[in-house]
């Protein structure tokens, strides 16, 4: 299983001078590979080479930092041509669709380059690190992280790390191999409702509310909305300092709560059952106030959380199809869209039982799960006669 540690290194000033250079550079450069990339319709990495190679060698890169130029600009054509065959960018004739496909990729100075081990070394009992430069190698550059961040980085570091630049402080992003657990035959599954109101329910009673992150929103909403009417020089500082906040509040808030299901079912020798909500927000439609909101819920990333956190914990982990499972009843079975009474509250018109709508819906996750799991065990080799 692969995941990422990311890393703060701490350069001196012309260091850092020198790492800003380069991320300018090799973005300057990534722009004009991809400019001639779509003018000879996309070819492929090995024709691009032959395009581009001579010229980014000419404009000082090293080898290797010339091929992961190239490399970057086709790997995001690939990307974006997957996402206008998947539709994710509207219908074919739809203006967002037609603009994405109109135009060469842009890459903004600061995105991230790849670096090999050829390019990048790594001295992790002295926490520095050897990088390359436009304007040659720098040695013993620090880096900062935590303790069990440095024994990953030590014991499952593999493959490529990117170098990125936020607000002037750079980052070293390392791709780590870490084996998976293996996983145990599961004792029935916890279900897992993902919501707003509630960000997350379980089957098993747990309940991460969604109240106290949504006011935390409003006020940085309206903090933000304040500072960009004064328009004065300390309250542009301000929106810098604030910037990327209440993302890292969010991020943590969505660790907390993958943790403790993930070690819920771990205790208890379950399996943990996870809505399919990929599409949702092309597939919903809401009036004006409510949009917001839902386009600020980071279901995607507290699902990604509970998956490696599944996997590296040996916990099986299935998704199912979340159609009427808040219209469902856990007791009978039966579905009617007038059993959800309101956001909370969960009346069955066959049998009469009385729940919590979110915990309803959990518990109905949980039985697909069960029947996921038993399905996928279950041999399709017809009878023998």
């Amino acid at each position: 299983m692969k995941i990422v540690v990311q890393v703060k290194l701490m350069p001196e000033a012309e260091e850092a001078a020198a790492l800003g250079s380069t991320l300018r550079t090799v973005n300057d450069l990534a722009c004009w590979v991809s400019r001639v990339a779509f003018a000879r319709g996309v070819p492929r990495e090995y024709e691009l080479r032959q395009h581009t190679y001579a010229h980014l060698k000419a404009e000082g890169l090293g080898a290797q930092a010339a091929q992961h130029v190239i490399k970057k600009v086709c790997d995001a054509y690939t990307t974006l041509h997957a996402n206008l065959r998947a539709g994710n960018l509207g219908k074919p004739k739809s203006r967002r669709r037609i603009k994405a496909a109109s135009k060469p990729i842009a890459f903004r100075s600061e995105v991230a380059q790849p670096y090999d081990d050829r390019c990048l070394s790594w001295q992790y009992d002295q926490q520095t690190v050897s990088i390359w430069t436009t304007v040659g190698r720098i040695k013993n550059v620090g880096f900062a992280c935590s303790g069990d961040a440095l024994k990953v980085l030590q014991q499952y570091r593999k493959g490529e790390s990117d170098l990125i630049e936020r607000d002037g402080v750079f980052y070293l992003i390392a791709t780590c191999d870490v084996p998976e657990a293996e996983a145990y035959e599961p004792d029935g599954f916890i279900g897992v409702d993902l919501g707003i109101v509630n960000i997350a329910t379980t089957s098993t009673g747990y309940q991460a509310a969604g109240r106290g992150l949504g006011r935390y929103r409003k006020r940085q909403l309206a903090l933000r909305r304040k500072l960009q009417k004064k328009r004065t020089k300390s309250a542009k500082r301000r929106l810098k300092e604030r910037s990327r906040r209440e993302t890292r509040h969010v991020k943590n808030i969505n660790h907390i709560i993958a943790k403790t299901i993930v070690t819920e079912a771990e205790r208890t020798s379950a399996g943990i059952s996870l809505e399919e909500l990929k599409g949702i927000r092309q597939r919903v439609r809401l009036r004006k106030p409510q949009r917001v909101t839902f386009h600020s819920w980071a279901f995607a990333q507290l699902g990604d959380f509970i998956v490696y956190k599944a996997r590296r914990a040996g916990v099986p982990l299935v998704f199912v199809d979340p159609a009427y499972t808040s219209q469902t009843c856990a007791e009978c079975g039966h579905v009617d869209k007038r059993n959800r009474v309101n956001q909370g509250l969960f009346i069955c018109r066959n049998c009469g039982v009385v729940a919590h709508a979110d915990r309803n819906a959990s518990h109905n996750i949980a039985t697909r799960g069960e029947t996921v799991w038993n399905a996928g065990r279950e041999s399709r080799v017809p009878a023998t006669p």
